[in-house]
């Protein structure tokens, strides 16, 4: 096709691959292709998005002619709206000289976006626009065609070998220019003093542009990754985003808020409740956006460290270090470090307490280990030794203090408000105390802390010095800027410009957040004990039953329900693995946080362990008050689950108990009426039996009567009808109604008929055996002492 063509088409061929921006078009929904269910349309679409493939030839045919494509600013994510709608311009260079406005009615204002950048802003935003698309079937989302196709570009355009590969093009010895600045089509204001392009900062100083291909074609590195980290990480609400701009550009701001309301409203209140709610974002990433952004931190942690070793001579450096290396040296600082530590505020305030939590967990500890991405390998060692993490990390930990200690205290809040006896709440908390507790990180962020806390002294080339974040300050990218060697600086630099500075900072090894890793490490203990048990109960449970359990048959218990409980359903080796994970955090706490074994002695001391022998008559966790016991979180937990109950008794009449679900209703209100009609003219019989003195009297007593009951209705003040309630030797034959009972005597007869016994055999032989029952059951409880009535 001809370039007009491919012109027209090529914002509908965009938006019929990645969906619409309002999400009804959902496209080609990459996010739920996989390639074991849809294993043709998988490797069609992976063909041909790849970076070489022929929607990319298409992207760089029209990038050479400089055409320019308009995306609407309303898509974009809510506090960057919110700023170019108010005329101050973001920070990023991503949206500099591209804002239009509309042309006579017009309906908002737009961005005028090159070919490749389009084609990335629709790519990056389908994950957010496109998550409530139908899914089907059960989706995994690292195995999706777009999770395969963000580690592609990734690796293409951000290279941890090599440099940048040159784009495909019909002229083997051309070149494609890179974005030229525009002129702005309206004035803005700007957060600060923001940076130019990494390539028109370079080109400057190199002969050659061909020279080095990397030079040429770094503007594609830098464009995706502002694009990724502005459409997944740029969204958090008004108080965040004041908090994070300079004091003179919250002026301006107020000063056109004013100036607008004046003008156009008259009421500057009613202006600032709508720039309020204008920043305001209903913003809930999944969890598949969470795993998109670990797999941006992991590769951006591989791309940094695969940074070459600088030169001695600082002569060499200058000449022979490529903007590639440059942009390695500045990617984390500059690009992701602020917007991902208010991602991860926001998620760690807001998701769920569920097992869900697990994908932000994970990507947080990812960050904070980037030496784990790091070339060199560890030695290999006969020993499974936990790796000690080196020195040259600590100037990575002191500049990012506030991802290992505020959000450390972010999850010892999340982790007191969970349930812990939960397999998968107990691998997180491990998860996290198992990396704190690599040896020599703990040391770092102390010393990490004690930098921040250090008194400012008053120099006077310090004097002035504001502390700015690397996207308002000065320039990363030279190594010809003087270096700052001032450790404590740095920290506080990093503390200052992300929460502001009237920041209170709270010690992770302060006397408060030890007071939540004592309280955590309680909970851990009740956890323990809590698992332990589920376990004993379940091991009961599984002795206890029987062929008739096949059946859901229950023994035929007076007061006995049943008690099993939703875990018993995890399995004793997940219950197993719980009680490992929370016994190694724990240990891993006490390594972190030097905790004594006097302290955790106190602890366990305060969760109850005083248990009687098996652990069965201990009540419930309950608290003591005027209106007696009451029932904590932990205590209703254990009702819940069956583990622990009050001992609550049937009182009345176990004839007259109500029908039990193991019972056949027919059978029992039957076998009452023929009992009732046997006590009734047998009665008088039943008691000379049973005053008898020999072994007959005894038999007849452990059988014929409830001495318990007999007591509890003779001192009753309610029961006075002796007709009503009969206390005296009866016979019961509500056993024989039971389910159980009667497959029982069934099974008996097959086998009897299996061996030519016959049914009065069969008759003969329960008989003999319940008598034999009886007499043993007499001896046992009765002994050769006559009862006292």
């Amino acid at each position: 096709f001809s370039l007009e063509e491919l012109h027209g088409i090529f914002p509908w061929l965009v938006e019929s691959i990645f969906g619409s921006l309002d999400g009804i078009i959902v496209g080609w929904n990459l996010r739920c292709l996989q390639g074991r269910t849809n294993p043709n349309e998988y490797s069609v679409a992976l063909d041909f998005l790849d970076p070489s493939g022929p929607m990319m030839k298409l992207v760089y045919k029209l990038q050479a002619e400089e055409y320019r494509y308009d995306f609407p600013v309303s898509y974009l994510p809510g506090p960057v709206k919110a700023s170019i709608q108010e005329q101050v311009l973001p920070e990023c260079s991503l949206y500099h000289n591209k804002v239009q406005f509309p042309s006579s009615g017009g309906l908002g204002l737009n961005l005028a976006l090159n070919p490749f950048e389009y084609y990335m802003f629709y790519f990056a935003i389908s994950l957010i626009t496109q998550k409530n698309s139908p899914v089907t079937h059960h989706v995994s989302p690292s195995n999706s065609a777009y999770f395969i196709l963000v580690d592609t570009y990734l690796k293409c355009f951000l290279p941890t070998e090599g440099s940048v590969l040159p784009p495909p093009s019909s002229n083997p010895g051309g070149a494609i220019p890179s974005p030229t600045p525009r002129s702005p089509a309206v004035p803005f204001s700007s957060y600060g003093m923001h940076h130019t392009s990494l390539l028109k900062r370079h080109i400057a100083h190199q002969p050659s542009v061909n020279a080095d291909p990397a030079s040429q074609e770094i503007w594609r590195s830098e464009t995706l990754l502002q694009i990724f980290v502005e459409m997944w990480l740029h969204h958090y609400s008004l108080e965040m985003y004041q908090k994070m701009q300079s004091p003179h550009v919250k002026l301006e701001v107020l000063h056109y808020r004013l100036s607008i309301s004046s003008k156009h409203h008259g009421s500057p209140a009613q202006s600032s409740y709508q720039a309020l709610h204008a920043y305001q974002e209903s913003f809930k990433p999944t969890e598949e956006h969470v795993l998109v952004v670990r797999l941006l931190v992991k590769h951006l942690h591989a791309f940094s460290n695969s940074l070459k070793p600088e030169p001695l001579s600082p002569s060499a450096h200058s000449h022979t270090a490529s903007p590639l290396e440059e942009f390695k040296r500045v990617v984390i600082p500059r690009f992701v470090q602020e917007k991902l530590y208010i991602f991860l505020q926001h998620c760690f305030g807001h998701w769920p307490l569920d097992a869900s939590f697990r994908a932000v967990l994970e990507m947080w500890l990812s960050y904070l280990q980037p030496w784990r991405y790091a070339p060199e390998k560890p030695p290999q060692s006969t020993e499974p030794l936990p790796r000690s993490v080196s020195e040259k990390w600590a100037a990575f930990i002191q500049e990012n203090l506030l991802m290992y200690t505020k959000l450390f205290v972010g999850f010892l809040n999340r982790a007191l408000r969970t349930d812990l006896v939960s397999p998968k709440n107990a691998l997180m908390v491990f998860r996290v105390a198992k990396v704190f507790a690599q040896p020599n990180l703990a040391e770092m962020i102390l010393k990490g802390e004690q930098l921040f806390l250090e008194p400012e002294l008053v120099i006077p080339h310090r004097q002035h010095r504001i502390f700015m974040s690397p996207t308002l300050g000065g320039s990363f990218l030279s190594s010809r800027s003087p270096a700052v060697t001032d450790a404590s600086f740095k920290v506080k630099s990093h503390v200052y410009s992300l929460e502001g500075q009237d920041f209170q900072y709270k010690q992770m090894f302060g006397t408060e957040v030890r007071n939540l890793v004592l309280k955590l490490a309680q909970l851990i203990c009740q956890a323990q004990q809590t698992a332990k048990s589920i376990s004993d109960h379940s091991a009961e449970t599984m002795a206890s039953q029987s062929f008739f359990s096949w059946f859901r048959f229950t023994p035929s218990e007076v007061n006995g329900s049943y008690t099993g409980n939703d875990l018993d359903e995890i399995g004793q080796d997940s219950i197993k693995k719980t009680d490992e994970y929370l016994e190694k955090a724990l240990e891993y706490l006490c390594q972190i946080f030097k905790l004594s074994e006097a302290q955790l002695t106190q602890m366990m001391m305060k969760c109850g362990t005083a248990q009687d022998e098996n652990g069965k008559k201990q009540l419930p966790d309950c608290i003591a008050s005027e209106n007696g016991l009451i029932l904590t979180p932990l205590g209703r937990y254990q009702i819940i689950n069956g583990l622990r109950r009050f001992e609550l008794q049937y009182q009345g009449d176990t004839e007259l108990q109500p029908i039990r679900s193991y019972e056949n209703a027919a059978l029992v209100r039957l076998l009452f009426r023929l009992s009732s009609a046997l006590n009734e003219r047998f009665a008088d019989q039943m008691e000379v039996l049973c005053s008898r003195e020999d072994f007959v009297g005894r038999l007849c007593r452990y059988h014929l009567t409830n001495p318990q009951l007999v007591q509890k209705i003779r001192y009753s003040p309610v029961v006075r009808d002796r007709t009503s309630q009969n206390w005296g030797p009866r016979i019961s034959l509500r056993f024989l109604a039971s389910y159980r009972t009667l497959i029982s005597l069934l099974m008996i007869y097959f086998l009897a008929s299996w061996f030519y016994v016959g049914p009065v055999g069969c008759t003969f032989i329960i008989l003999i055996g319940y008598f034999l029952y009886a007499v043993i059951m007499t001896f046992f409880f009765e002994g050769w002492k006559p009862h006292e009535h």
